[in-house]
């Protein structure tokens, strides 16, 4: 039975190495992310090294319409989706008096908007087919405040407590959604928004595809959600028990340029 997964962001980062690893498992891909010509080149890619059917759709998913496109896009090729990989995100990070609200604005539209949409598009379909799977991007940043990052730390919360909760709606459903938190990670998000050279980014920074294997693996097993990796559970486990003062200065100066 032909299995196919849909990938938004997919052409760097996290979402590619979901993508990578969606093709290994023998998944037809959908893969949509901005850039026409990588998305291209990684369509080609994916699709001669693992024989697989690969489709693109290059759009700007912060715009608003976008989700209703893409779920246009595969009801056009007549595709049904086992697998959606809610990806694509940006950060906007600094003082919150100092950010620009125009990328903030565009950030939750893509983060909270269009993840909401995608999956109240494309869940109605797997709950009649009797199965599916939603993996959703947050981050260590959904469990706490982050000073620094505020607005990115706070769309990130919206993602686990959604995920959590339609998970729970959707019990006996055969469909499950996944939360993915992981930490800082090697990837263009930091680069962009000019914090690689924070002390968060300086220790027990992750590969993309370890990122991608825990959540591959969490994602199939239907946990609710995965921290990935030690230090970063301990870090979450740590500002549970530590005074709220405490943790929101150290998650600042982790955080500053």
């Amino acid at each position: 039975m032909t299995k196919t997964a849909l990938v938004t962001g997919s052409t760097s980062g996290i979402g590619k190495a979901l993508a990578e690893k969606l093709a290994a498992e023998h998944y037809d891909l959908i893969l949509v992310s901005r850039d026409e010509r990588k998305l291209a080149d990684q369509s080609l890619e994916l699709s001669q090294a693992h024989g697989i059917k690969t489709y693109s759709m290059p759009l700007d998913l912060s715009k608003p319409g976008a989700a209703q496109k893409v779920f246009d896009g595969a009801g056009r090729l007549g595709i049904s989706i086992q697998v959606l990989v809610n990806n694509a995100g940006f950060n906007e990070a600094g003082p919150f008096l100092k950010t620009d609200a125009a990328r903030e604005l565009d950030m939750i539209s893509l983060h909270v908007a269009f993840t909401t949409e995608m999956m109240k598009l494309f869940l109605p379909n797997m709950v009649r087919d009797g199965f599916g799977r939603i993996l959703n991007l947050g981050s260590t940043g959904s469990y706490l405040p982050c000073p620094n990052d505020a607005v990115y730390a706070a769309t990130k919360a919206y993602i686990l407590s959604l995920s959590k909760a339609l998970n729970a709606e959707l019990k006996g459903t055969g469909v499950t959604i996944t939360a993915l938190c992981p930490g800082s990670t090697k990837t263009e998000l930091a680069r962009k928004a000019g914090i690689e050279n924070t002390l968060l980014f300086k220790y027990f920074v992750m590969e993309p595809s370890f990122v991608a294997e825990v959540g591959y693996k969490a994602l199939m097993k239907s946990k609710v959600a995965v921290i990935v990796g030690f230090y970063n559970k301990a870090t979450i486990l740590f500002s549970k028990i530590m005074p709220a003062g405490f943790v929101n200065l150290l998650t600042a100066r982790m955080l500053k340029v």
